[in-house]
C-alpha cells in the first residue's frame, strides 16, 4: 500500500450561515472549535439547514483525494456502529480507500464535524469528536502500518491518553512519517510536543504559515526557512494567496498559486493540497512537481462545496 491514513473519522456536515450566526454563538472565524457536550452540538445543529453530509476527517479528505490520484491508500478511523457511522464507512468504500477498522456499539456516536460557510467562503468548524476521540493503541493494526510506504497523521488526533499511544504505535512501526499541524489551536494547545514530533518523528511535516510559526514562534517567514534547512527533512508550508513552499534540506523550492479561479469554499484545501504532494513523493515526483501537484488539487477543491473531489 502506498499510503495509510490515521485520524479522527468524522462525518462532515455542511451549512451556509451569514456572518452573524458566527459572532452570536461566540465562535472565531476561520478556526475549529471542540464541543464536548453532545447537547449543545445538537442546539448548534438545530436552527440550520443541511447543504451536504460527506465522511470527513481531515486526514480522510487526503487519503480519498491520493486514492481518486489512482493511488492505493488504506484508513484507520474510530467510528461507532450507528446510522452516521455506516455512511462513513460506505462513503470510503465507495471512493476505493481501504478501511482497517471493525466498527462496533460504543458507549460514544460517530465523531461530527459542522462546517459553517460565510459569504467570504471561509469555514468554521464546530466538532463533536464522539467515539472518533477514543482511538487507541488496540484500533491500530501494525500489519497495515508496515505494509504502507508512508503513514499520514493529523495533529488533531494528538490528545492526551489513548489517541497518543496510538500514535506512538503508529509511528513505531512506520518506515515513514507524514503529519499535518491541523490547526493553530492545536499546534498552541500541543507546541512542546508537536515541536518534538517535527524535529525527531516526522519525515514529512505539513502546514500553514500561521500553524509553523506558532510552533517555532517565529517573528518571520525567513525564520520558517532557516528552521526547515536545519531538520534535513521535508517540511511543507502553504502561504494562502502567496502560495506554497516546500524545504528539503538546503532545497528550498516555491510554488503560486492558480489565478483567476471561482472560490466558493476554502473547506478541504489544506487536505487536498496534502493529498497532492504526497502523491507526488511516492511516484517519485521533483518537489517542485509535488508541489504544484498540491497546488491543482487544492484549486480544484475550493471551487466546489465540501472537502471531496
Amino acid at each position: 500500500m502506498k499510503i495509510l491514513g490515521i485520524g479522527n473519522a468524522i462525518v462532515d456536515v455542511i451549512c451556509k450561515v451569514e456572518d452573524n450566526f458566527i459572532k452570536k454563538n461566540n465562535l472565531t472565524k476561520s478556526t475549529m472549535k471542540l464541543i464536548f457536550d453532545e447537547n449543545e452540538f445538537k442546539n448548534l445543529l438545530s436552527n440550520l439547514k443541511i447543504e451536504k453530509t460527506v465522511s470527513g476527517g481531515s486526514v480522510a479528505n487526503s487519503i480519498v483525494g491520493l486514492s481518486q490520484l489512482g493511488n492505493k491508500v488504506g484508513f484507520i478511523g474510530k467510528i461507532s456502529d450507528d446510522e452516521l457511522g455506516a455512511k462513513y464507512e460506505e462513503g470510503l468504500n465507495k471512493e476505493n480507500v481501504q478501511y482497517f477498522y471493525n466498527k462496533k456499539k460504543e458507549e460514544l456516536p460517530t465523531g461530527t464535524c459542522l462546517i459553517l460557510v460565510t459569504p467570504d467562503s471561509e469555514r468554521t468548524m464546530c466538532t463533536f469528536l464522539g467515539t472518533a476521540g477514543k482511538i487507541n493503541e488496540n484500533d491500530v493494526s501494525s500489519d497495515a502500518v508496515n505494509n504502507s510506504e508512508i503513514i499520514l497523521l493529523e495533529g488533531y488526533l494528538w490528545d492526551e491518553g489513548d489517541p497518543k499511544k496510538a500514535f506512538e504505535k503508529a509511528i513505531k512501526n512506520a518506515k515513514k512519517v507524514a503529519m499535518s499541524l491541523s490547526d493553530q489551536f492545536c499546534v498552541d494547545r500541543h507546541k512542546p510536543h508537536f515541536l518534538e514530533l517535527v524535529k525527531n518523528k516526522l519525515d514529512i511535516t505539513f502546514a500553514n504559515e500561521q500553524e509553523i510559526m506558532s510552533l517555532i514562534s517565529a517573528k518571520n517567514f525567513n525564520e520558517v526557512i532557516d528552521f526547515s534547512k536545519q531538520l534535513g527533512k521535508i517540511v511543507v508550508v502553504t502561504r494562502g494567496e502567496k502560495g506554497a513552499v516546500g524545504i528539503n534540506g538546503e532545497e528550498v523550492i516555491e510554488c503560486g498559486i492558480r489565478k483567476n479561479l471561482k472560490i466558493v469554499d476554502l473547506t478541504g484545501a489544506g487536505d487536498l493540497f496534502a493529498a497532492g504532494f504526497l502523491h507526488g513523493i511516492v511516484n517519485n515526483l521533483t518537489t517542485k512537481e509535488s508541489l504544484e501537484k498540491g497546488t491543482e488539487m487544492s484549486s480544484k477543491v475550493i471551487q466546489q462545496i465540501g472537502a471531496r473531489l
